[in-house]
């Protein structure tokens, strides 16, 4: 076990990309437990049943329509409702790019998809208003895993499908929290508005015309989330059915309604589709030998016993729970953590009686928030590199945003009725 852990995070510490250094490891534990290499033949098995669950299918069909969006300017007409109705406040570029997270949450499910669109055109549009850019970056990040909260969420089809917890509920419980952190970034920006004397639009009200102008203009966008939402939740198809209809609405409003897409636009969009895919499946496929030789060892067993032994008060137990999550994402990939920790941890939760559904939404929100945390959170590094600002101003301006969604995370955490408030209202509850 202790050779284990040492090539893990050695590899880690040189830099191996973590698909390698997962199946690396998982390899590693199979010749600790026979160097005779009897349990060798088993990786190729493992490498394949990680992958070979049909919800996985939901991901690259949601990656795609997340391209096919960003390509076809359905992101910037987004962006003009979400301004028309909040641009007006102090601050009011900041605002809209929180209540358009909000809406580009219900497209596409990743937050480095909402960092990459909103860093090339809010981050330089706000800086021509005059904010700083690595205050306009921090808001594009704390914004950005919005998506992974609010559904569609990759993160969720991978806990539902690993865990056999319902995606439509864990969906569902991601609504209310995804809420919370926007409306709490909100508030901040308002309190950084009267106190920076942040830029203001002209005007002190909001118009009514150009609110249904915006909206008229919008309208076949934000129909793609009412779809994609209610499909699900309403029981009428399943997740990867309606990511598949979300690619086709996105292709039809991008090709027929708005004519911003050509057939050329499709090689580079599926190239970069299949790359995203590829190491995210390289990384659940590898994880998938190293799941196999953490349960022949009873490693999770072993770290809910830890846990337990340290206190059995829920209360504690949680705290410790996110504590290491939180800790462990500022220097790990998430998807990596995801399926790792997963298996060692809904058991725990399910030991001190949370809901399969809670212990799923407060696991994936304590993961999402490990996005924008330095020194290797994902959006940070997009924002960095398509604004060209320093990781550490941008996270310097950031951490207030960090701690206020921490907070929203512990509330979520300790008040079960945030997240399963919608799910049981939906019937998708316990």
């Amino acid at each position: 076990m202790t050779l284990v852990a040492i090539i893990f995070f050695a590899l880690l510490v040189i830099g191996m990309p973590i698909g390698y250094v997962l199946g690396i490891a998982g390899i590693a534990g199979m010749w600790t437990i026979d160097p005779s290499g009897r349990f060798f033949p088993m990786v190729p098995e493992r490498f394949f049943a990680g992958l070979d669950l049909f919800t996985f299918l939901a991901m690259p069909f949601f990656i795609f329509a997340g391209e096919v969006m960003n390509r076809s300017g359905i992101t910037d007409r987004l962006i003009g409702f979400a301004d028309a109705l909040v641009g007006y406040l102090r601050g009011g570029m900041a605002h809209s790019t929180m209540v358009a997270s909000v809406l580009f949450a219900g497209l596409t499910g990743a937050a480095t998809a909402d960092a990459a669109a909103f860093g090339n055109t809010l981050v330089p549009a706000m800086v021509k208003k005059g904010y700083s850019r690595p205050f306009a970056a921090a808001v594009v990040a704390a914004g950005s895993i919005i998506g992974p909260t609010i559904p569609p969420s990759n993160l969720m089809v991978i806990y539902g499908s690993l865990m056999g917890v319902s995606i439509a509920g864990l969906f569902a419980g991601g609504i209310v929290p995804g809420l919370l952190i926007a409306g709490i970034c909100m508030a901040l920006i308002a309190i950084f508005g009267g106190r920076w004397n942040l830029p203001k639009a002209e005007g002190t009200r909001p118009s009514v015309k150009r609110m249904l102008l915006a909206f008229k203009d919008g309208f076949a966008a934000l129909m793609m989330p009412v779809m994609i939402l209610g499909g699900i939740l309403g029981g009428i198809t399943t997740p990867t059915e309606a990511a598949a209809i979300a690619v086709a609405y996105a292709l039809l409003m991008g090709m027929v309604v708005y004519r911003t897409v050509g057939w050329a636009d499709l090689y580079d969009m599926l190239v970069r589709t299949s790359r995203i895919t590829g190491i995210v499946f390289l990384i659940i496929a590898s994880a998938s030998i190293l799941g196999w030789w953490m349960t022949f060892n009873q490693i999770p067993q072993a770290i809910a016993a830890v846990f337990l032994s340290i206190s059995t008060n829920p209360a504690v137990v949680i705290a410790l729970i996110l504590t290491m999550l939180l800790a462990l994402g500022m220097f790990m990939d998430i998807n990596a953590m995801l399926i790792i920790l997963a298996p060692v941890l809904a058991p725990l939760t399910l030991t001190i009686g949370m809901d399969p559904v809670h212990a799923g939404i407060m696991i994936v929100l304590a993961l999402n928030i490990s996005l924008m945390t330095p020194p290797v959170g994902a959006c940070l590094f997009v924002l960095a590199s398509v604004t060209g600002e320093k990781i550490e101003k941008i996270s310097r301006a950031l951490w207030p945003f960090i701690v206020a969604e921490v907070a929203i995370l512990f509330a979520v955490a300790y008040w079960p009725a945030l997240t399963l408030s919608v799910p049981r209202l939906l019937g998708l509850g316990q």
